[in-house]
């Protein structure tokens, strides 16, 4: 970056940050200190790669804009990287970059991407660019950079890629009997100790190790993430929430409510241990990009750090979002830290294969059911979501029968009833004819009223499921009409089963994905009277109900109101209905003003790709 550029740059930064930002009617003259005095409710860092340390840091000039960008953007912490891809940053320049960062009030920690480099590690046998970490080389190289960054930080985070997909010859000899999930598992367990935190604490016992995973939660064990064993091991847990772009295919047709799913289900793992949450600019545009910061704070993250700082440079219209919106931001993270979202229990055990329901969760949320994942079975819920994951659990029958024989209302996916030991009785209990063969179907339309109504993308089933005495409420059509959500009672319990397929290894590999959603589906495309009738029986013990269509989200905040969001392209009214309102009123959480309502219904509108918070008072 040239001189002129450089001055450039400041100019506009520093006319930037004069500007009074409004918020809730509030002017901030300073954003960076306004950020210190919300850092309790939630704190934004920026991410420093190591290509931008060599690049932009190293020298006082570069020093001095980093300064303006991250006082700015209210941004109060650096993560600066020590390797990425082959480049081993010096420790004098990481050591200069920590302290002007300090001597400006910028909390520092440091950062690791484990990729390979030309001369750095061993490259996986693997579609990605991934480690095979299994090579002794791979192994000593990260050593020393992690006995070098541990003399300079007191924090440091391992980046997304504490993963491998090798199959080499090497790693075929190592694995041994073993499943490629658990080989690896086992390898990357025992790396994280004698690669990371061992050698770290050896040089600075002071250390804080942190490990953050990836946003990819449904496909962790098969690649060596175990969240069962290494959050026990690191310090801190960060998690990923970066969804990107709903609506295109560059990093899969990832939905935003994938963000919540991820963290408050490893959230529900590491306790005490979650740290924050990190996303990117990566095939965002603004509204992407600030949509994955109220699912980050509505998961419960205190913290988000944005990747990279390289984009802060170039410049994101998110930016001026995020600053224009962080005291509502902060208000919210304030509130959900008091009253976290809660709502239909989904079952995900720990290291959980998905079958044909990869990422469903995400799927199911954005319907408009509050899902709230959890990895032990939740026995006192009144609502609870059975996918494929959840037969994962040997024992799942039995607590299946009591979860019923008390009353709550469940929902099991026919993946599940395929997978599940005891699939027989749970089959029975559901009014499904056994066995459930997985053989899936794409149906056209979908039957409303007798009428055919196509569907965009068509509708992915799971199987040619037919009934015993469950009774089918709605009804797919392709070759041949087939249920798709079915309904029974038992024992006081209701009992219901929707017969979807979002994605299974076959799907992804039709299109060589690896990781994220490799298509759009018909799911969300459904009529907004079976969007209804699905979110009613899911709902129904909730005590409240929404009639809206999909891509209208609702997450209630404890008995302290809701956040409705509108993910569609279009502007929607809709309507919810509660005794909850009964006399109270309600109030616009990020603007104050009061909300009309008629007793206990209310009716919003929702500009495209906006959001509400409606709190009691």
């Amino acid at each position: 970056m040239n001189k002129m550029k450089i001055a450039f740059v400041l100019w506009l930064i520093l006319l930037i940050s004069s500007v009074s930002i409004a918020q809730n009617d509030q002017k901030i003259d300073d954003m960076f200190t306004y950020a210190k005095t919300r850092s309790n409710d939630l704190k934004l860092g920026i991410y420093v790669t190591a290509q931008a340390v060599n690049n932009l840091l190293a020298n006082e000039a570069g020093m001095r804009e980093a300064i303006s960008l991250f006082r700015a953007n209210g941004a109060t912490k650096a993560y600066v990287e020590v390797y990425r891809g082959g480049l081993v940053i010096e420790k004098s320049i990481l050591e200069k970059v920590r302290d002007k960062f300090l001597e400006n009030s910028i909390e520092v920690v440091g950062g690791i991407a484990t990729v390979p480099g030309k001369n750095f590690g061993v490259k996986q046998d693997g579609q990605l660019g991934w480690f095979n970490w299994q090579n002794p080389k791979t192994q000593n190289d990260l050593k020393e950079v992690i006995k070098m960054a541990a003399g300079v930080f007191d924090e440091l985070i391992v980046d997304d890629f504490l993963c491998t997909a090798d199959t080499s010859d090497e790693s075929k000899i190592a694995k041994g009997d073993r499943s490629w999930s658990q080989y690896r598992r086992d390898l990357l367990t025992k790396l994280s100790s004698d690669i990371f935190i061992e050698p770290a604490k050896k040089v600075n016992p002071n250390i804080k190790m942190i490990i953050k995973y990836p946003q990819w939660y449904d496909r962790f064990h098969l690649f060596g993430y175990d969240l069962s064993r290494e959050p026990e091991l690191f310090d801190k847990v960060w998690v990923g929430t970066e969804t990107r772009g709903q609506y295109t295919q560059r990093y899969g047709y990832v939905q935003p409510y994938e963000g919540f799913v991820n963290y408050r289900w490893i959230k529900d793992i590491v306790g005490s241990k979650i740290g924050g949450a990190w996303f990117d600019h990566g095939d965002c545009d603004q509204n992407d990009f600030i949509e994955q910061a109220y699912q980050s704070v509505l998961a419960g993250a205190k913290e988000i750090v944005l990747f990279n700082y390289f984009d802060f440079v170039n410049g994101h219209k998110g930016h001026h979002l995020l600053r224009y919106q962080f005291k509502q931001l902060a208000d919210l993270a304030k509130s959900v830290t008091e009253n976290p979202v809660d709502g239909v229990a989904a079952y995900k055990p720990v290291n959980s294969d998905a079958g044909g329901d990869l990422y469903i969760m995400d799927f199911i949320g954005t319907l408009g059911i509050p899902l709230v994942p959890v990895h032990q079975y939740p026995a006192d819920a009144q609502v609870i979501f059975f996918p494929t994951q959840a037969a994962a659990d040997i024992n799942i029958l039995s607590k299946v029968k009591r979860s019923i024989s008390k009353g709550s209302t469940v929902i099991f996916t026919t993946g599940f009833l395929a997978n599940a030991v005891g699939g027989k009785e749970l089959a029975d209990i559901a009014g499904v004819k056994y066995p459930v063969t997985i053989d899936p179907q794409k149906a056209t339309h979908a039957i409303e009223n007798n009428i055919f109504v196509k569907i965009k993308y068509g509708l992915d089933l799971e199987s040619k499921v037919s009934t015993t005495h469950g009774k089918t409420v709605l009804t797919a059509a392709g070759k041949g009409k087939i249920p798709y959500f079915i309904r029974s009672y038992k024992d006081g319990g209701m009992i219901y089963t929707i017969n979807t397929h979002t994605f299974s290894q076959k799907d992804f590999d039709k299109v060589g994905e690896v990781l994220l959603c490799p298509k759009p589906l018909g799911l969300l495309e459904i009529p907004r009277s079976w969007a209804n009738t699905i979110r009613k029986a899911f709902t129904m013990n909730l005590y409240f109900q929404l009639d809206a269509p999909t891509r209208i989200v609702i997450q209630p905040l404890g008995n302290s109101g809701w956040v409705f969001h509108n993910y569609n392209k279009t502007k929607e009214t809709f309507s919810f209905t509660t005794d909850e309102m009964k006399n109270k009123k309600l109030i616009n959480g990020f603007t104050g003003e009061v909300i009309d309502h008629q007793n206990n219904k209310l009716v919003l509108t929702l500009e495209p790709r906006s959001r509400i918070w409606i709190k009691l008072k």
